[in-house]
């Protein structure tokens, strides 16, 4: 069955208030945007911990907001730098399409088919009880998995396309887990850019 619904490109999920905007941003004004934030972002290669190990990250991140509120997971905390003016206008757009107020972006740099992000869930504390979430993806396509906690049989698959925008709300930090898989394919880079409000607990 597909979990869309056909005209607004709504997600028919369990537990989760899920939108997908496959054009979001024209392939001309992605293209732009991709290669001034690969190039101007103050990217940072961190060491993350999970089940008693160390190791380095499988992506490349940053931590911007509109306030000095850091933001912790796995382990790992970090510290935002200010909105450039690329972000600011980033962040206008999606505010003015989605109707929701973000205060900080964490970037992702996926650097090829090796870089990943695990099973997860975007619930730490300072996101708040349920979380808006607004990911915008830029360059390479990736598949974006999501699988509900509790429900075995609600297990899905999108292509995130370049220029896409994806807003995750309600109850889904709560029921869903998340991930961007490895793969084998010789794909490019992609910059992912996960708007969210962070306040502090």
């Amino acid at each position: 069955m597909d979990i869309f619904s056909t005209e607004k490109k709504v997600l028919k999920l369990p537990n989760a208030e899920v939108v997908y905007i496959p054009n979001f941003y024209s392939t001309k004004k992605a293209n732009n945007y991709f290669i001034i934030l690969k190039e101007n972002i103050e990217w940072q290669h961190d060491f993350i911990s999970i089940f008693g190990k160390t190791y380095k990250q499988p992506r490349l991140t940053a931590l911007y907001a509109s306030n000095n509120h850091s933001y912790t997971y796995s382990n790992i905390t970090m510290s935002p730098k200010t909105f450039t003016k690329e972000l600011l206008d980033i962040k206008l757009d999606i505010e003015q399409t989605v109707n929701h107020q973000f205060t900080s972006v964490l970037l992702n740099r996926y650097r090829n088919g090796n870089d990943s992000n695990g099973w997860h869930a975007d619930n730490e504390k300072e996101l708040g009880k349920n979380p808006a979430i607004a990911s915008l993806s830029l360059g390479a396509q990736r598949m974006f998995h999501f699988k509900h906690r509790k429900q075995k049989n609600q297990k899905h698959k999108l292509i995130l396309e370049h220029g896409s925008l994806l807003l995750m709300k309600g109850e889904m930090q709560h029921f869903w887990l998340h991930q961007i898989p490895k793969t084998k394919k010789d794909v490019e880079e992609r910059i992912n850019l996960t708007f969210r409000t962070i306040e502090p607990i």
